[in-house]
Order: structure tokens, then sequence, then C-alpha cells
């Protein structure tokens, strides 16, 4: 037998991600592209490998075509470790015929697929964070602290945690105390850190924090069951966690690394600009934890006479003659010459376009994919297989929140050109 429990780990990706409109409007959040080369779920799907758990279950709902397409490329394993990322879509049968009502629903309603024991252990994952964890270290604490349920939590800053489960937790870690989502101000106020808790924070201003929920959960696989044989509690941070506080013993792991919770179009652009920042916070050259993505056999990025500072550029993009100054530039993305990019996220395409594509197919007056001569686009996203004519000039300056064309739409303070797009040749917004 095992010296130790099997980990089964479980990574929910089935939410709408309507806050990431309009990135998740045809692919699910997972799904979103991120640093040019990669998917959000290569995050957590790369921390189980690099921890050594290879049994890998990713549940979804919505939108899901481009999710199941990504993991199927990526992640084949061979017949003799073991090893398994399966999709979980979810599913009407016979005894039910609800989707996902929430995070915990969606665990009891594929209970059935895990082969589950009581002394195994469950790994719950989100599928839209940013950040590199030894799970190995997660399980290794619970284990010596004989947890029945163990909580990952960062310490953040009090004005940040009104959209985390928050907590209060002893000098050993235990839990006394969860909130979800606090938005009293004297609610959040009394789970301020303080003592010793406080000191150990590398800020050392009297700015005041909270230890939160990083949405990490591991469980005994007996407490995952009893925790699930209740179907009224369907979520696991406003109903499970509270209610096993005080039948439980359950603990914090504090993490105190980088963590972005992934959650909005705006915390998605500033996220993928700071990777271009000279020392980044998140460092994807780390050759011993590396973060695994699908092959996809391109060229190297061909720059004519361009003028770059602080770019990060994916394989087989062609940038001719233009400037670009902290952007993220996708795979097989098309710069064409003297254009300017300022603050872009630009994702790429799916496929490379010849010259001929377009006359061939009697649609010679639609731009080609990428960005057309003579652009200037600042503040944008630019989605997958977008058309920006000649000529065009993008900002989301004086535009209202949420402003939106067939091909454009302003969130956060961000111009987002949709997926698949066209802008018209010398289209103006926002300048």
């Amino acid at each position: 037998m095992p010296s130790t429990p099997r980990v089964i780990s479980i990574i929910m990706g089935g939410g709408r991600g309507s806050r990431l409109y309009p990135l998740t409007k045809d692919r699910c959040k997972p799904a979103v592209p991120l640093a040019g080369n990669y998917r959000l779920v290569d995050i957590p799907i790369s921390n189980c490998l690099n921890s050594g758990f290879n049994q890998i279950f990713v549940l979804t709902q919505f939108n899901t075509a481009s999710l199941h397409k990504h993991i199927q490329q990526t992640y084949k394993f061979d017949g003799f470790g073991g090893g398994f990322v399966d999709i979980l879509a979810a599913e009407q049968t016979g005894d039910k015929e609800s989707w996902y009502q929430g995070t915990a629903d969606a665990v009891r309603q594929n209970l059935h697929h895990y082969n589950l024991s009581d002394n195994d252990l469950v790994l719950i994952l989100s599928g839209d964070q940013l950040y590199r964890l030894d799970f190995d270290e997660l399980v290794r604490q619970h284990l010596e602290a004989n947890a029945e349920v163990t909580i990952a939590a960062k310490a953040l800053p009090a004005d940040q945690v009104s959209a985390l489960g928050v907590m209060r937790v002893g000098t050993d870690l235990r839990i006394s105390e969860f909130v979800e989502k606090p938005k009293d101000p004297k609610v959040i106020a009394s789970l301020v850190l303080g003592g010793e808790a406080r000191a150990r924070l590398s800020d050392k201003s009297a700015k005041p924090y909270c230890l939160a929920s990083m949405g990490i959960y591991l469980f005994s696989g007996r407490v995952m069951r009893e925790a699930l044989a209740n179907p009224s509690q369907t979520d696991f941070g406003k109903e499970v966690i509270p209610g096993l506080l005080h039948s439980k013993r359950m603990m914090a792991y504090v993490f105190d690394g980088y963590w972005e919770d992934i959650g909005t179009v705006g915390s998605f652009w500033e996220c993928n600009l700071s990777l271009t920042d000279p020392v980044p916070p998140f460092d994807f050259f780390d050759g011993q934890n590396p973060v695994y993505t699908h092959s996809r056999y391109l060229p190297t990025s061909k720059l004519n006479g361009t003028r770059v500072r602080h770019v990060l550029m994916a394989d087989g993009a062609i940038v001719d003659d233009s400037e670009l100054e902290r952007c993220v530039i996708g795979v097989r993305s098309v710069i064409r010459q003297g254009t300017r990019l300022e603050n872009v996220v630009m994702m790429g395409a799916d496929f490379f376009e010849r010259p001929d594509d377009l006359t061939s197919n009697n649609n010679a007056q639609r731009p080609h994919v990428g960005v057309g001569e003579n652009c200037v686009i600042r503040n944008a996203i630019i989605d997958k297989n977008a058309r920006i004519g000649a000529g065009c000039r993008l900002s989301p300056r004086g535009l209202l929140e949420k402003w939106e064309t067939p091909a454009l739409f302003v969130r956060d303070g961000v111009i987002v050109v949709k997926k698949g797009a066209v802008v018209s040749p010398g289209t103006v917004v926002g300048e």
C-alpha cells in the first residue's frame, strides 16, 4: 500500500464568467488565453503535475468546446503512470435533470466518477487563478496537523477582501471563524490580523490585513462525502465550509507567494501586462516548475524593423516595422507596418492566413487577420482571430463602461476587440 493517501484533484471550470465578458462570450473562463502561449486552466493543472498529483478532473458546464479541445490536445499520459486529466461536463441523467448549481453541487453530481475512498484526499481548485504552489506541502501540513479540511489562505489588505472568504485563525492555524464575501466594514475590521500573525507579514506598515481564502480546499475523503450529503448546500465558500467549521478540524495553510484571482477584464489585462516587467510577479521561466500547454510546433516569431519595449511575444508572430510598448503578443499574431500598440494584450490567431485567402473567397474588402497598417491601439485586449483594418485608432478614453458595438466592448477601462470581430479600416474610437 502507498505510504501517503491518494490525492484526487478537481478543477472547477463550470462558471459562466460573466465578469470576464466578452472574453467568455464563446469560451469558459479556464479556456481564456494567458501570457501569449497558455490558457488559464494550464496553471492549476501544471501546479498539480509539478506537485506529483496526476489524477485530475476538470468540471465544465458553459461554452466548453475550446477548453475540451485544448485539454485533449495537451495532456496525454503514458499507460504506466496512472495519470490522467479527465473532463467531466455537466450532464442530465435519469436521477438529476438540473445543471450545476454551485461549486459543491458540481463536485457532488460527479461523486460516482472519482472512485473515492475514506482515506483519499480531495483537492478542490479554481480554474481562473495565477499562482505557483507546491500542493505536496499543503498535503504534508494537512496530515501532520490531523486536519479534516485545510484551506489555502493569503494575507491581503483589508480593503481587498470583500469578494473573498475571510477567516480568523489561532496560533496553531486552526480556523475559528469564516465569513464568505463580507461587505460590512465592521465585520471586516473584526477579522483584521493582529499580534503575532500580523508581525509575520513582510509589510511592516500600519495597513490592516485579513487572511483570505484562495478558493483552494483540501478534504479528507470521508469528510468530503459527509459535506456533500446535504443537497441543499451547493457552494463550498458560502455553505459547506461555514457548515463544517465547528464540527470538523479545519486548518489554514498560509501562502506567501504571488496569487492573482483573474475574475474581471481589468484584472486579466493588468495581470498579463505585469508579465512584461523586467522582474515579473509570476515567473513563466522557472525551469524547475514549468507551466505546461499545447505544443504547437510553430516557427520562431519574426520582427522586421520593429521597436519593442517590455514585450512578451509568443511563437509564430509576425511584426513588421511597428512600435510595441508593454504588450503581450499571442501565437500567430500579425501586426503590419506603421502600427503602434501601447498596453495591449493581443491573443493572436488559431490559423495562418495566406495573402490570397480573402480574394479566393470573394472577401477582398475584409481586413486580414491581425492588425492592419498605420493603426494606433492603446489600453486594449485584442481577442483571437480579430481583423483590424488599416488606419484604425482604438482607445477606451472617454467611453462609458460597457459601451458596446458588434466588434468592440469597454470594460474596467479597457477596450476589447471581440473574438473573430471585424473592425473596418479607418475606425476611430475613444481618441
